[in-house]
């Protein structure tokens, strides 16, 4: 007997998505979630009255009909639609040089750059010149008709070839890395570092470890659609996930932690669950990380002793340090909502502490915190090695989160004045209520070192969805592993149908 047709473990983005698209598709699905709060990284969480967001805080496309955002067409096909707030500029830069606006428009960005960097600015925008060309090729691509199968070459033959001609003259930089491209346009040494900067807050890796169609998407999107925030945080996003799920018979249960994949003869055929629970089904999605998956989830013997081995050794991104802060906001009338500090213009980019990225979401959304208060997320890599709950844990705690603070007194310099509620969060933090392996944030695989895991696995029936299967550690990376492991699981004329229907719409 089988309870359903899928079984998807963990309600991340990436789990979400392959759920309600699949529910759309007709099959019955069950998705476990080990937390009582759905959406993984991205789910949101209360405390006295202040509403935060975990994890991602930054939006392109979600509203834009032509948007290319994988989420977005989820959440079509769904039925679903999210009420935002649309800002520009997305954020300011606090540099050792000084401080400057980014705008999602080139030109203003541009100009801005011009202010510090006349001559680099001029050769970042023959950096974007060179990259928006393959935006543009992608644009009559759109994700949700992906699949990870063969049959993926028949779909763009015959229904995107137009756009796969355009993709042609833009092969040499599909796979190349963003430092190729900038070697061969930049020079200039504060635009090199601008442009790491950037790879990095939207990667976790530098120019020369990220690949060139995830900043061309980045680019394009923000130009074209805009930066926005959902009302109601990232939990806006889940909710709606879920409601469409549910829409179309999917069912999810919180609290329902899977302690083991069941593996048959080589075939996955269900979970069993932390109470003793068995849960049948012929195909099992994991949207659990890739080293969680295979070694808490699996049993060794389950794959390939080499498999796993090479799959487990995977780099992956540290962990991070955050604070959530709930403040008082009298004479903060001003404040903007996105920032970014570096801290030391001589170290890497990528030392811990060393680049601090800051949301204040109520900027945006007033129901977030109380009146005339404000919440705070700020975040800083931070290894995970050297963590312990011991006795000098909480000091630790203390310690690492003084860059946090230098950073937000750039922002709001009486910040410390202003704290109602003060939230430490460190890589143990992760690793317990996100159940991440070493609260990692997904893989360091560089461009040209290395291709990532995608959704299929060498055990039949098991698939895997979420940041250790797409570039990029953001929600459109996970987004898209969704779409392409539930497109991959039912016919091409099923995804084509459910497309023709959306154009229609």
């Amino acid at each position: 007997m089988q309870n359903c047709d899928v079984i998807v473990i963990g309600s991340g983005i990436g789990g979400l998505c392959a759920a309600g698209l699949l529910a759309r598709y007709g099959k019955r699905v069950i998705v476990c979630e080990s937390h009582t709060i759905a959406g993984g990284a991205a789910h949101s969480f209360r405390r006295r009255k202040f509403e935060f967001d975990s994890g991602p805080s930054f939006y392109c496309g979600l509203t834009d009909a032509q948007s290319l955002n994988p989420l977005k067409q989820v959440l079509d096909v769904l039925g679903e639609s999210l009420s935002c707030v649309s800002y520009d500029p997305l954020g300011h830069y606090h540099l050792p040089e000084g401080t400057f606006a980014v705008y999602g428009n080139i030109e203003r960005y541009l100009h801005e750059v011009e202010k510090i960097t006349l001559q680099g600015a001029k050769e970042l925008k023959q950096f974007q010149e060179r990259l928006l060309p393959l935006y543009e090729a992608m644009k009559g691509i759109p994700t949700l008709a992906l699949r990870t199968d063969w049959q993926m070459i028949l779909v763009l033959i015959r229904r995107y070839l137009p756009s796969l001609t355009k993709m042609l003259p833009n092969l040499p930089i599909v796979q190349a890395s963003v430092g190729n491209v900038m070697d061969a346009t930049v020079k200039d040494a504060w635009v090199r570092r601008l442009i790491d900067l950037e790879c990095f807050l939207l990667s976790g890796l530098k120019a020369h470890g990220t690949i060139a169609p995830e900043v061309a998407f980045m680019l394009g999107e923000r130009s074209r659609c805009g930066v926005e925030y959902p009302v109601g945080g990232s939990a806006a996003i889940v909710n709606a996930l879920v409601r469409g799920l549910e829409k179309f018979h999917g069912k999810l249960r919180l609290g329902c932690h899977v302690e083991q994949i069941l593996v048959e003869s080589g075939k996955a055929v269900g979970v069993r669950l932390q109470n003793g629970e068995i849960l049948k089904a012929p195909v099992v999605i994991s949207n659990a990380t890739i080293w969680d998956t295979y070694t808490k989830l699996l049993r060794p013997e389950d794959l390939p002793a080499s498999y796993r081995k090479v799959s487990l050794n995977t780099p992956a991104v540290d962990s991070f340090m955050h604070l959530h802060l709930g403040i008082r906001g009298e004479g903060l009338e001003n404040l903007t909502g996105h920032h970014v500090v570096v801290h030391d213009g001589q170290l890497d980019i990528t030392s811990p502490g060393n680049t601090c990225m800051i949301s204040i979401p109520s900027v945006w959304d007033a129901t977030l915190a109380p009146e005339k208060h404000h919440v705070v997320h700020a975040y800083t890599l931070e290894p995970y090695g050297g963590w312990e709950k011991n006795a000098r844990y909480e000091q630790k705690k203390q310690e690492r989160a003084k860059s946090l603070y230098r950073a937000l007194e750039r922002i709001i310099p009486d910040i410390r004045d202003r704290i109602e509620l003060e939230l430490i969060g460190t890589p143990l933090t992760h690793a317990r209520y996100l159940r991440r392996y070493q609260g990692t944030y997904g893989p360091a695989i560089a461009a040209g070192k290395g291709m990532f895991p995608n959704t299929h696995t060498p055990i039949a029936g098991l698939y895997r969805v979420g940041d250790s299967t797409m570039p990029g550690i953001g929600v459109p990376a996970v987004a898209a592993s969704g779409i392409l492991c539930a497109n991959t699981l039912v016919k091409p004329e099923q995804t084509a149908e459910l497309l023709d229907n959306l154009l229609h719409f």
